[in-house]
């Protein structure tokens, strides 16, 4: 069983992680941070995944480029704007954004990460990023991380955060945090909208890239909210090993540790961003066991999640589970024989659904009673396999149109 602990803290709890987040004028409104800065003492080993939107925005191939550079001190995040689909003047203004955290910094401009977040298509306002970048490195602090948190939001209500401790196999202690974004056009191809992970661990290049794909894959990669894989899409990871001690590199005891704390607040931090979803009234959680395989159990579950048909029957409270098996048979999954059960739950009670392939009568006031709760839970068992994957998203409201409907405007 992992020693882990949860603490407070965020993206800084890890040693030597400073922060900051203020508003530099990106977007019209004042009351809203719109400018993120994280920096580490020393340099640190980073990681990351990315979207596969053909039209990826500046900031991912350049970060790209720094991931495979190997090590980085410095992530700056703009919110407001998304750099996607800019041109040159896209990829210029990126390495400006580089360029003028390197010069505050003292660090070199390969060392510095850039993200963007917001409209697409939008040049970014130079004007004020520049000095804005001035300003945000004279503010890096040990308990700025919840500044930067609120300054990578768009359309999220609440910041998402989280940080743990964990015990080593020779005693040490190191922490890992996180903060990320997200709230729609999330339906990811490896990680979600935006998030960044720190850690006083030290640790090799490949186990770090290892460890961060496998936890994407188990966490952010299970995650939909409206099914549009977005243009910005990005999950970096950053190492700076100031705890000290020997490397943790591939096959160790302790890289296994490392990755199970890590998906652990992966799935933590990308179930936050399901229950925020745009317009959101339930977390859905869509629990898929006994598959043929775990590529099936996550289609399948990923399936049901993203089914639009599904949402909007748990924003009704309406127990129309027909929707659910329907997903799961387009899911494009090995399927011998049918012998599927389906049971829907949560703090208001448990129902089954259907049993061995076929569907029952069920009390239709109890099953209302489940789904007017919040958090909601679809457990289905296809009884072929025994390989499990669990998804997470959420209902579809009206909210979730008034939100996007104007959202640009």
């Amino acid at each position: 069983m992992i020693n882990l602990k949860y603490v407070n803290g965020g993206i800084t709890a890890a040693k030597g992680f400073t922060a900051a987040g203020i508003h530099a004028g990106i977007r019209k409104n004042s009351d809203k941070k719109d400018l993120a800065l994280l920096f580490s003492s020393q340099p640190a080993k980073v990681g990351g995944v990315f979207t596969q939107n053909l039209y990826a925005a500046a900031p991912v191939a350049y970060c790209k480029q720094v991931v495979n550079h190997g090590t980085a001190s410095a992530l700056v995040v703009n919110s407001g704007y998304a750099n996607a689909v800019t041109g040159e003047q896209g990829t210029a203004d990126t390495l400006t954004m580089a360029s003028e955290v390197a010069h505050v910094l003292n660090i070199a401009p390969d060392q510095v990460l850039v993200c963007s977040t917001g409209v697409i298509g939008v040049k970014l306002p130079m004007a004020v990023i520049k000095p804005g970048i001035k300003t945000i490195a004279t503010k890096l602090s040990p308990s700025g991380g919840n500044d930067a948190a609120q300054a990578i939001m768009t359309t999220d209500t609440v910041t998402k955060e989280v940080a743990v401790e964990i015990t080593l196999s020779d005693g040490r202690v190191a922490t890992i945090g996180g903060m990320a974004k997200g709230s729609g056009m999330i339906h990811p191809n490896m990680a979600t909208l935006l998030c960044f992970i720190t850690t006083d661990l030290p640790i090799s290049s490949s186990a770090l890239q290892t460890a961060i794909k496998y936890a994407a894959d188990r966490s952010f990669n299970m995650v939909t909210v409206d099914g549009d894989t977005s243009t910005n899409d990005t999950m970096l990871i950053m190492a700076n090993g100031l705890i000290g001690g020997t490397m943790i590199e591939k096959n160790s005891a302790d890289l296994q540790l490392f990755t199970e704390a890590l998906t652990m607040i992966s799935i933590n931090l990308a179930k936050k961003m399901a229950a925020d979803g745009e317009g959101a009234n339930h977390l859905l959680e869509i629990e898929v066991v006994n598959a043929f395989s775990r590529e099936d159990a996550a289609r399948a579950a990923k399936a049901v999640a993203s089914s639009n048909l599904v949402k909007t029957a748990f924003f009704g409270a309406d127990a129309n589970w027909g929707r659910i098996i329907c997903a799961v048979g387009y899911a494009g999954i090995t399927l011998p024989e049918n012998k599927t059960d389906i049971t829907i739950s949560s703090e208001g009670g448990s129902i089954t659904v259907m049993q061995d392939g076929a569907g029952l009568v069920f009390d239709e006031i109890l099953a209302k009673k489940i789904l007017s709760v919040k958090d909601i839970k679809v457990f289905i068992n296809l009884k072929c396999g025994a390989f499990s994957a669990t998804a997470w998203g959420c209902d579809l409201s009206y909210e979730y149109v008034r939100i996007n409907g104007d959202y640009r405007t």
